[in-house]
């Protein structure tokens, strides 16, 4: 399976006071299409069934994006173990593909009910199986 990928147009209200793209909004984009992998690969069912939190994001700035840049997002797991996997989140410029943004992040599965860390299910872990290394 290839990585999930997407793509948007910055606006003005992506950018900070130095006209680039606001940290905070690469954050929010890691978060957005994290999540929009999980719901594209998992039925409604599993999506009840369990919830992810972030424990940590590790993130690499290496260059700035600006107003109306296309930004090409790219994301896969790297490797899961217990409740925690590893999701890799890359962004380029879409027209000159120059890496913008490599974020590492490390998501714990609960249960959401009780809120409680649960192991990663075989069925997960079927639905991810072809993207646990780098897909390129």
């Amino acid at each position: 399976m290839e990585a999930f990928e997407k793509t948007l147009v910055v606006q003005s209200d992506d950018l900070d006071d130095l006209n680039h793209v606001n940290n905070v909004r690469y954050v929010q984009w890691i978060q957005d299409i994290s999540k929009e992998h999980w719901q594209h690969l998992t039925s409604a069912e599993l999506q009840q069934r369990f919830i992810w939190v972030v424990l940590n994001h590790n993130i690499t700035y290496k260059s700035a994006a600006g107003l109306d840049d296309t930004i090409l997002l790219k994301t896969y797991i790297e490797n899961s173990k217990g409740a925690i996997s590893t999701r890799i989140v890359e962004m380029y410029n879409a027209k000159t593909n120059a890496l913008l943004v490599h974020s590492k992040t490390t998501w714990c599965l609960l249960n959401p009910e009780t809120l409680k860390p649960i192991r990663i299910t075989e069925e997960i872990r079927s639905i991810f199986a072809d993207v646990t290394r780098n897909p390129s």
